[in-house]
């Protein structure tokens, strides 16, 4: 793998739950030796392993606290502190706010508090917040979501990749994306009338996220149930016309810039 670029690696891209060989939301951002796990859905520590230990994890983003994004945060905390792991420094964990408590209302048993704070070093996100992770920086937007939700924008080596998270379209997503390498998007749903209000883009919203935000590559990621990638990547690719790729499970892609030959998805 080329060390001047960022490769995303997914491990899942399932919503609302996991499928039998597809976790939940969680990726693998690298940039030569610097490794950032962004979502940390169930079931993606597993696939997480088939790349790298969990104590060679130099930070991890999450989105949102929905479980299919942050479910597996639960079990690193054990990986990390009582099991095979000689954890040297806690990792950082850069989350909503109010991650630190929710992790440890779920794992408290006892009169005392679960020491969340021993396994990560948690940092709150919010609109506009800006990490330097090794090489990378990671700039959080808050978006639409019905709740405490960010995208993230990585930037490396003069590439870019932005995650949408999940969200409805919004003027902060396409601000985020302006100009990126990879536009990495939920498509989730389709609206309906009685569905309440929005907070998912659809395949043809993240087409036009993606036009707007003038992206030079759209990936297509958490499809929902009642969808099949085949047709989101169709629709998406329809409104765009051009390609749109799937978020497979276990794939790498290898995010280029624009002064670089168009990057592709690798098998690991």
């Amino acid at each position: 793998m080329p060390s001047d670029h960022l490769l995303l690696t997914v491990l899942g891209s399932a919503t609302p739950y996991a499928t039998v060989g597809n976790p939940c939301s969680g990726y693998l951002v690298t940039n030569g030796e610097t490794r950032v796990w962004v979502d940390a859905g169930s079931g993606t520590l597993a696939a997480l392993q088939r790349h790298t230990r969990l104590d060679e994890i130099d930070a991890i983003w999450i989105s949102h606290l929905h479980a299919d994004h942050s479910a597996d945060l639960l079990t690193a905390y054990y990986a990390l502190l009582f099991a095979d792991i000689d954890l040297a420094t806690p990792i950082p964990l850069y989350g909503p706010p109010g991650t630190a408590d929710r992790l440890a209302h779920f794992l408290t048993n006892g009169p005392d508090r679960s020491p969340v704070e021993s396994a990560f070093t948690v940092r709150a996100l919010h609109d506009g917040h800006r990490a330097e992770v090794g090489p990378m920086t990671l700039t959080s937007r808050a978006v639409r979501h019905g709740m405490p939700a960010f995208a993230v924008r990585v930037e490396a080596c003069g590439t870019s990749l932005t995650f949408s998270g999940d969200t409805a379209p919004c003027g902060a997503l396409t601000e985020l994306a302006a100009g990126t390498d990879v536009l990495l998007c939920e498509a989730e749903s389709d609206r309906t009338p009685t569905a309440g209000p929005q907070v998912h883009h659809t395949p043809e919203d993240a087409a036009d996220t993606a036009r707007a935000a003038a992206a030079r590559r759209l990936i297509v990621t958490h499809v929902g149930r009642f969808l099949t990638p085949a047709d989101a990547t169709a629709r998406a690719g329809a409104v765009l016309d051009h390609d749109v790729e799937y978020a497979a499970p276990g794939e790498t892609f290898v995010v280029t810039g624009t002064q670089n030959p168009r990057g592709g998805a690798v098998t690991p």
